[in-house]
């Protein structure tokens, strides 16, 4: 009788051990399971904010595009253009000619007339009630 009492003990602790194990074993694997739907939560709130970040990029670049196609449209012609550059050019040739004067410490330059004001050429005509 005292081997089935050595055994029933034996058995009984073997039972408690693997109580013990299966406990752990839960408790892994709630907590595995937690933060697998911490990681998948994380992950899908990941991928919103990157589907939400691409759809604006890709507005902005349609309006970039949108824009761009615009501007094809009001491109100058390239007569104008050319006319544009031979201006600047001419004022950047002139220019030291002028600057003494536009500095204000010289008279207009040789080879220029003095351009009346506005004030001179404009004509009142005489008011009745001066009269």
């Amino acid at each position: 009788m005292s081997s089935y009492l050595a055994q029933e003990v034996h058995l009984a602790r073997r039972h408690e051990e693997i109580l013990s194990q299966r406990s752990e074993l839960l408790q892994q694997m709630e907590t595995y399971l937690g933060d697998k739907k911490t990681k998948k939560t994380w992950q899908t709130q990941a991928a919103d904010a990157a589907h939400k970040r691409n759809a604006a990029l890709l507005n902005d670049i349609e309006a970039a595009e949108k824009k761009l196609q615009e501007r094809v449209y009001l491109l100058p012609h390239p007569d104008t253009v050319k006319l544009e550059t031979l201006y600047w050019a001419s004022i950047k040739e002139s220019l030291p000619k002028w600057e003494q004067f536009l500095l204000g410490r010289a008279e207009v330059p040789i080879g220029f007339e003095k351009m009346k004001t506005a004030k001179q050429n404009i004509s009142y005509p005489e008011d009745d009630s001066q009269k």
